[in-house]
């Protein structure tokens, strides 16, 4: 994955939330203070969501903005948003999301990229378990 993808300030560790929601809320914050997105990409994120989960499995979840809220969207970044103590997303325990944020079709090689690392169960609890926004950057940029 791209090194430019990922603002250190975007990588959140001690994170909670109360809900699905308000986690998603979180990270389109993190996009927000990073520059890569408007404020109405937040509740684009919220808008997905409703529309398809984008929970993936492994206590991850991906979310993302809506194909219309691409205008939104300063430049291709990701966040990673740790809850320790999980969230529950429609009946799973999520406690690593991972937002999206996409100018045109950016995000299909950014979903590869991080199916590849999720499908790597080492990799996956790797990035999970991380304890060091330096650990999170180098296991999404290895």
């Amino acid at each position: 994955m791209r090194d430019d993808l990922l603002d250190p300030r975007a990588v959140l560790l001690h994170e909670s939330a109360p809900d699905r929601t308000a986690a998603i809320r979180r990270c389109g914050r993190a996009l927000v203070d990073v520059g890569a997105v408007g404020e109405p990409y937040i509740e684009a994120m919220l808008e997905r969501e409703r529309s398809i989960s984008t929970y993936v499995g492994e206590g991850v979840a991906i979310p993302h903005g809506t194909n219309a809220s691409k205008g939104d969207v300063v430049r291709d970044a990701i966040c990673v948003v740790r809850f320790p103590g999980g969230v529950d997303w429609d009946g799973m325990r999520v406690t690593l999301c991972v937002g999206i944020a996409a100018r045109d079709n950016g995000h299909v090689p950014l979903l590869a990229a991080l199916a590849e690392i999720l499908l790597d169960p080492d990799r996956a609890r790797a990035l999970r378990e991380a304890a060091e926004v330096s650990d999170v950057i180098k296991e999404l940029t290895a």
